[in-house]
């Protein structure tokens, strides 16, 4: 299988080195540094004092790469609206593109019947592909919605990403915790593409789970992390010092029972309590979160797809948040600061659901 990666950082490195071992024909758009090194070394894998290597075809431009079976896209949210309209090179009317990313994905409202008519035919196939559809366009999730323009949405499936991996160096990764993955279709069918997908990925080494309802995924994914992770990039204390301080705990569990409220509204309620999902971060010990890196790095934040798609959502739904309005401003404001998340959403005029 031709597969194409998207975003050859930590995630997108590790998704590609084990595709690659599993002898796969690999391609990774890349730049910088990063493409000199996978050129020269190739995507080196780091296990304890090892460093494996293969040699993967890498490019700046998908023109160069070309069509692919798969384009599996791991870039950062911030950087997927400019990135998007530039990959048609890359995927072909028989690809499959595989949105592996954190946060809310562009995708997310596709056969997810809310809002109310935005329903799924008996077949399973994508409501009103061609005339377009009622899904929802949130700028916080999909800008102009250039990401729905830029892939075919019959050719898209999901992936929750539940392992952690750090890019040491140009065109190194190193896995580090967890080894799962959740893939499904976003319209919820069982399809033979899912099946295959399923086997390719566990071939490569992955715990893999294909899911009904990947949304129902992603959001409790987000439940957890939406707070950790700007919570961590304001104070930058690891995940144990956040849930140890008692009245940040207490704030996050607060934002997590609005972001449920939410979640209950558009049918994708929560069956657990935050405490119990405080205590499975809390065995991780002092994890540092990928906004926290970025932000030490002075690289744009994941703001919009973790914490304000949540708020956007909540005001479509009718859902109050204001503890989630509290941590978004101030993360926001914080990243502001620092240069990491732009000055110009402030024109938005926006509400505190008093």
């Amino acid at each position: 299988m031709k597969i194409g990666i998207v975003g050859a950082g930590a995630i997108g490195g590790l998704f590609g080195f084990r595709l690659a071992s599993a002898g796969h024909d690999m391609s990774l758009l890349a730049r910088g540094a990063t493409l000199a090194a996978l050129t020269r070394d190739g995507l080196r894998l780091r296990d304890g004092d090892t460093l494996h290597s293969l040699p993967v075809r890498a490019a700046d431009s998908p023109e160069a790469l070309g069509r692919q079976d798969l384009v599996v896209v791991a870039v950062k949210a911030p950087a997927l609206p400019e990135l998007a309209p530039t990959l048609s090179p890359m995927i072909g009317p028989e690809s499959l593109v595989l949105s592996a990313m954190n946060g809310i994905p562009w995708w997310f409202f596709d056969g997810l019947g809310w809002p109310p008519g935005n329903g799924v035919p008996g077949d399973g196939a994508p409501r009103n592909v061609a005339q377009g559809s009622a899904e929802p366009v949130i700028d916080s999730i999909d800008p102009g919605g250039v990401l729905r323009a830029s892939f075919p949405r019959e050719r898209t499936l999901g992936c929750v990403v539940h392992l952690s991996a750090a890019a040491t160096g140009p065109g190194i990764v190193e896995p580090r915790m967890g080894n799962a993955l959740i893939v499904g279709e976003p319209y919820g069918t069982s399809t033979q593409r899912l099946a295959k997908l399923a086997a390719v990925l566990r071939d490569a080494g992955f715990e893999v789970e294909t899911s009904p309802r990947i949304q129902r995924d992603v959001w409790y994914k987000l439940w957890g992390n939406m707070t950790m992770n700007p919570l961590s990039a304001i104070t930058n204390a690891t995940a144990d010092r956040i849930l140890d301080d008692p009245l940040v705990r207490a704030f996050a569990s607060h934002c997590m029972r609005e972001a449920a409220a939410v979640g209950a509204a558009i049918g994708l309620p929560i069956d657990a309590d935050p405490d119990e999902r405080h205590a499975v971060t809390r065995k991780l010990g002092r994890l540092r979160t990928s906004m926290q890196n970025d932000v030490e790095a002075r690289r744009p934040v994941e703001l919009d797809a973790l914490v304000g798609a949540v708020r956007d959502i909540a005001r479509l739904a009718g859902v109050a948040t204001p503890e989630i309005d509290t941590l978004f401003g101030l993360a926001r404001l914080h990243a502001r600061v620092l240069g990491v998340y732009p000055e110009a959403a402030a024109t938005r005029k926006e509400s505190s659901h008093a």
